[in-house]
């Protein structure tokens, strides 16, 4: 992972406007620690900010074809880079091993029309120097943040973080995932679809569980691929658990039993939190080098303004989960890991969240799971990238491969339902119950936020409470008139959001709505929900059963 910055088709004063670029870049070295690039001309100024993962020697930001006539400046990685090689850029003479020299290539031979062909997770702004244009795209889910913005003078800015644009843009927005724009054109184009995306185009067959172990075993062995140390996030739940599990037999495979490499996994709690527990005995069993983080209320509340800098938010579910998510990945850091394999994606693709255990129908399942699927690039996805990128940790995620996601979600979605209280996931459990111990592999689902200590949520409610006053609260309509806070929680981070985030549109980049367990509103209507009080625990539901 890192950082990418770029002013196009510029208008102005070009000398003060690289000043301004190389200090808005700087504002997020926290995602590339290792080094920085710059490339410059009188239309565009681009700006890399590198956290070498791939090619370390050699994997230097911007890259430049032969003729120095294109060039790119990326974030993310392309996992079947060697396949796009052979196959299809063999009249290409590379520079270097890094996967992202691949886009290059790839657009010499199709132009602009070529962003399918890539599996990985990514944004990039490539500049083509004969043609005075440039191309702009982002990944099939949004599993890379990327954010667009305008100055007075109508310059375009592009930015991995809206905390880069804050000194310079009058507006921001987020580039949209599944998308590309090609400037000739000046269009912002979506390249992503599937026929998945309608549930009237899914047929009915019957599960394979063979091909569900082979997909996710291959997208894990691609993710694997990388120059540094890396480990697993184990929070004891099915989705890490899964992931490790693999990880760790794949290690086996490629090392040889007698080689003395453990796989490190690391989990955070509160004391004696569902997740620490859970995470323990799996690491025992996966024979991992286990790192436990036990963080105290306290440690939480007193980052929650450093986190809603980082992760650019002021998302109740995102803020509680992502707190602990920062302070497991200082510890990573600080154990010289620089990347993980996560267990993101899972939820959405199987239906894995409790509220999914009330829906009426295989319809309303799968569109729910399309749903959220579209908005992990505003929840889940930024807020794990983030999280992990403030302290220069690169995270990645093998249950949204393009290959598994296709074969998932092409899957019957009856065969996921949850008919007469059957456990959620069931199909995902059933596929490995090899892998895994029976009091991992049919435990209850756990949101982040929760399975780190119950009272975690509690002690954030208690210093909203603290913090927000009646008064102040009655009045959240007039302070808040666009997605006003529908509790103490939600003013408090909305309050230091506006204040990190003065800049006109910042407000709307944000995902926002009164919902009971992560539900939608449509979901929440599946069992009369939406009389219930609005929290995103999963603890709302009587679905829930854990009692640690």
């Amino acid at each position: 992972m890192c950082s990418i910055f770029g002013i196009l088709g510029i208008k102005g004063n070009y000398q003060e406007l690289r000043k301004k670029a190389i200090y808005c870049s700087h504002l997020m070295s926290h995602r590339g620690p290792d080094e920085n690039g710059i490339y410059t001309d009188k239309n565009v100024i681009l700006l890399h900010e590198r956290l070498s993962i791939v090619d370390i020697k050699n994997g230097h930001q911007p890259i430049t074809n032969s003729n120095k006539t294109n060039i790119l400046i990326m974030n993310g990685e392309i996992y079947n880079y060697e396949k796009i090689k052979k196959k299809l850029c063999n009249h290409y003479q590379f520079h270097s091993h890094s996967d992202c020299e691949v886009i290059l290539a790839l657009y010499d031979k199709f132009g602009e029309n070529f962003l399918d062909l890539l599996n990985g997770m990514f944004a990039f702004i490539l500049y083509d120097t004969k043609k005075k244009c440039y191309l702009i795209g982002r990944d099939h889910i949004g599993m890379v943040p990327l954010y667009i913005g305008y100055d007075i003078k109508k310059n375009l800015y592009i930015s991995s973080e809206m905390k880069a644009l804050i000194p310079v843009c009058k507006t921001v927005q987020e580039f949209p995932p599944r998308s590309y724009l090609w400037s000739p054109d000046g269009i912002i184009r979506q390249y992503y679809y599937r026929k998945w995306f309608q549930y009237e185009n899914i047929k009915d067959k019957p599960v394979n569980y063979e091909k569900i172990i082979f997909s996710l075993k291959k997208s894990v062995n691609m993710h694997l691929n990388s120059d540094v140390p890396y480990a697993v996030l184990l929070s004891g739940g099915l989705d890490s658990a899964i992931i490790a599990s693999i990880t760790k037999k794949l290690i086996m495979l490629k090392n040889g039993k007698l080689k003395r490499k453990r796989l490190q996994s690391f989990s955070i709690g509160l004391l004696n939190a569902p997740d620490l527990i859970a995470s323990r005995k799996l690491s025992r069993i996966l024979n991992t080098k286990h790192h436990e983080i036990i963080f105290t209320e306290q440690n939480g509340l007193d980052v929650i303004r450093h986190v809603i800098y980082h992760v650019e938010t002021y998302d109740i579910t995102t803020i509680r989960a992502s707190i602990p998510m920062y302070l497991m990945s200082r510890k990573i850091k600080s154990c010289g890991i620089k990347m993980v394999l996560s267990g993101e994606g899972a939820d959405e693709i199987f239906g894995g969240y409790l509220y999914f255990h009330y829906a009426p129908s295989a319809k309303d399942f799968h569109e729910e799971l399309v749903r959220k699927l579209k908005l992990l690039h505003m929840y889940d996805c930024a807020r794990a990238n983030k999280s992990m990128l403030a302290w220069g940790v690169e995270i990645r995620f093998p249950f949204l491969e393009k290959n598994f996601l296709d074969l998932i979600m092409n899957i019957h979605p009856k065969h996921k339902m949850c008919p007469n209280k059957q456990v959620e996931k069931y199909i995902l459990r059933k596929a490995f119950f090899e892998y895994l111990p029976k009091s991992i592999l049919w435990r209850q689902k756990e949101q982040f936020s929760d399975g780190v200590g119950y009272s975690w949520i509690n002690s954030l409610q208690k210093l909203s409470e603290n913090e927000i006053s009646d008064k102040k609260f009655e009045n959240a309509r007039v302070r808040f008139p666009y997605n006003t806070p529908y509790s103490k929680e939600g003013y408090l981070y909305r309050e230091i959001f506006e204040e990190l985030f003065p800049i006109s549109n910042a407000t709307k980049c944000i995902p926002y709505g009164a919902s009971i367990a992560c539900s939608s509103s449509i979901a929440s209507k599946w069992r009369q929900l939406e009389h219930m009080i609005p929290d995103p625990s999963g603890r709302t539901l009587d679905i829930h059963t854990s009692k640690l």
